[in-house]
């Protein structure tokens, strides 16, 4: 008979409860997708905590961020069961990857339109997607079966090649990243270009809408994009007053707390780190004596 060396069956014991652990950890669950109307044919699309929009149309659907290969997938077979049309256009927000992959899964169908940046950001690092077929610098309407759709480019924010979508009948703007409803800056801002941020802000508080669609969390108003841009603004004078006293980066962590906001969401999780990236971005562009 075989006899298994006393290493092997420590091994073997060392594993078992590793194993009984997993396999007593619950499925992973199927990802929470929803269409929802948000005023006349213009609908948003969830899957999990990410958000895009699509306008249905009697010549076809013009659809934005696909989100993911399986999150597009999807969504093409609802907008084929509920409303029969095909997806003429695919518009991408920016070029970051947890919001424009899965492109390809339209390509039967549909042109893809992204700003020149943004391709250029796609091709350059791979992005898994369709790259995009039409590119604008400034702006570019879309007109589809009487439905219109105004892409802008607003400046540097989040990236430097996000845009927004304004759907003026309906009067909805679609905005990813970049205007948070009642919520912080993403961690350190990675990616984003601050101070250009705040004046990215004031242009689309200049335009003519009513309901924000973002990216991620709830829809929400005008009016949260000027908050959102006071929130920066507040965040920026704090951290540069304790930079020009020379504090350090875990001082000012310390230090700028700004409980006006504590009740937005991810408060807690983010404000150290949006004061971090705040001070390394007023570290870089500040000129002392």
């Amino acid at each position: 008979m075989k006899t298994l060396a006393p290493s092997v069956v420590v091994a073997v014991l060392t594993l078992l409860p590793a194993a009984a652990a997993l396999a007593q950890q619950p499925p992973p669950q199927p990802p929470v997708r929803e269409i929802t109307k948000i005023a006349g044919e213009v609908y948003r699309f969830r899957n999990n905590a990410h958000y895009s929009v699509f306008a249905v149309t009697p010549a076809g659907v013009i659809a934005t961020d696909p989100i993911n290969a399986d999150a597009a997938r999807w969504l093409k077979d609802e907008i084929q069961k509920r409303f029969n049309q095909p997806v003429r256009y695919v518009i991408y927000s920016h070029d970051h990857a947890d919001h424009i992959s899965g492109g390809e899964v339209f390509a039967d169908t549909a042109v893809v339109v992204a700003h020149d940046f943004a391709k250029r950001a796609i091709v350059g690092e791979k992005r898994p997607t369709a790259i995009p077929q039409v590119t604008f610098s400034d702006g570019l309407t879309i007109e589809l079966g009487g439905t219109v759709a105004q892409l802008a480019y607003v400046g540097k924010n989040h990236s430097d090649n996000s845009i927004v979508v304004r759907f003026p009948k309906e009067r909805i703007l679609f905005a990813v990243d970049f205007i948070p409803v009642e919520t912080l800056a993403f961690r350190d801002f990675p990616d984003g270009y601050i101070y250009d941020w705040i004046e990215s802000l004031r242009m689309v508080e200049a335009m003519d809408f009513d309901v924000l669609a973002p990216g991620h969390g709830p829809l929400g108003r005008k009016a949260h994009v000027g908050m959102f841009r006071q929130y920066l603004e507040e965040l920026r004078d704090q951290v540069t007053a304790v930079v020009r006293q020379g504090k350090s980066i875990e001082e000012a962590k310390q230090l700028v707390k700004m409980p006006k906001y504590e009740k937005w969401g991810n408060y807690e999780q983010w404000l150290g780190l949006n004061v971090e990236g705040m001070y390394r971005y007023v570290q870089l562009y500040r000129r002392g004596n």
